[in-house]
């Protein structure tokens, strides 16, 4: 039951600021519960609804570019589930049969894992307003266009040039719906990991959201920048994903990038390079299409050759 001292949070405050006004009516109601449970015969239970705070966090969330994250989608199932226990429990204490050791331990797991949740998810957002992506560890896309702006005025002064990659990870959606989000975020923070390890210190990546990543390779020629991708690809192609099972998986990503040019802006770049990812996917999908080089074919001309298949030893099962 909410505390009517302390109101829900104002639809002002951003999700990160709610979130300890939320784990406060949990704590209270907690202990209401247990006191309705086992020593008021589930007295008091009809009128212990889920405190407010929660669903007035979740409408802020939504809000919040920040809050399209899998683990906001299982806070709130976790907290649906814990609730739902905990009344059929208050219903049953009520008619005279108080929960069993196995039926409270099951409430109070779905408590704890409720807490552990709320405070994963104040990290991450804690993380993403630091413009960190909480998952990847990569840089988010706030503050991204002012680095790429930094990069595009550093050439423009020496005329050295740098490309942006736009990446998309193949097929992304069905490892989600045949594997669940943990694989899928599992996914996402080894491909992070993928680009951390190929590209150079003062090279600079981005999370665009889901599954659409951004690099810019500084002083770097489209030649250059392909050979760079085309290894990157490679490198995932070949690097296995472990399931709970003992199963393993791996996946590949479509790349599309673009060299600077005199009087072309970071938008119009952002836009090319989609356009080479867009080529990418559809001529075949896991392959390195370089804006106007490789996209011939849109003219009529030869598709980019496909990339090498990788070695049975070295892929044991693709989800893409």
């Amino acid at each position: 039951m909410s505390d009517p001292k302390r109101p829900p949070p104002s639809p002002l405050l951003s999700p990160a600021e709610g979130l300890g006004i939320v784990l406060d009516e949990h704590l209270r109601w907690i202990g209401q519960w247990h006191r309705a449970a086992f020593y008021r015969e589930g007295r008091g239970g009809e009128s212990m609804s889920a405190p407010a705070s929660f669903a007035a966090w979740c409408a802020a969330a939504r809000r919040d570019d920040l809050a399209h994250q899998p683990a906001v989608e299982k806070l709130a199932t976790v907290h649906e589930q814990m609730h739902r226990q905990a009344k059929l429990l208050l219903l049953k204490a009520a008619g005279g049969e108080p929960p069993d050791e196995g039926e409270y331990e099951s409430v109070i797991g779905r408590f704890e894992e409720f807490v552990a949740l709320l405070r994963r998810v104040e990290r991450a957002f804690g993380a993403a307003a630091s413009a960190l992506d909480p998952l990847t560890g990569l840089r988010s896309r706030r503050g991204m266009q002012e680095a790429l702006e930094r990069e595009m005025n550093r050439f423009q002064r020496s005329g050295h040039p740098f490309c942006l990659v736009l990446s998309d990870i193949d097929k992304f959606k069905s490892v989600n719906d045949t594997y669940g989000h943990d694989i899928g975020d599992r996914v996402l923070s080894l491909f992070a990991a993928v680009i951390s390890r190929s590209i150079r210190s003062f090279d600079e990546a981005f999370r665009m959201g889901g599954e659409e990543f951004i690099v810019c390779l500084k002083e770097t020629t489209l030649d250059e920048g392909f050979r760079v991708i085309d290894r990157l690809r490679e490198d995932l192609m070949h690097t296995p994903i472990p399931l709970p099972d003992g199963r393993v998986i791996s996946i590949t990503s479509s790349f599309g990038i673009v060299e600077t040019e005199p009087g072309v802006g970071v938008d119009e770049m952002i836009i090319r390079a989609d356009k080479a990812l867009y080529h990418a996917k559809h001529s075949g999908r896991n392959r390195v299409v370089r804006y106007g080089t490789d996209m011939a074919a849109a003219d009529g001309g030869a598709p980019p050759a496909p990339p090498p298949s990788p070695s049975p030893p070295r892929r044991p099962k693709t989800a893409r």
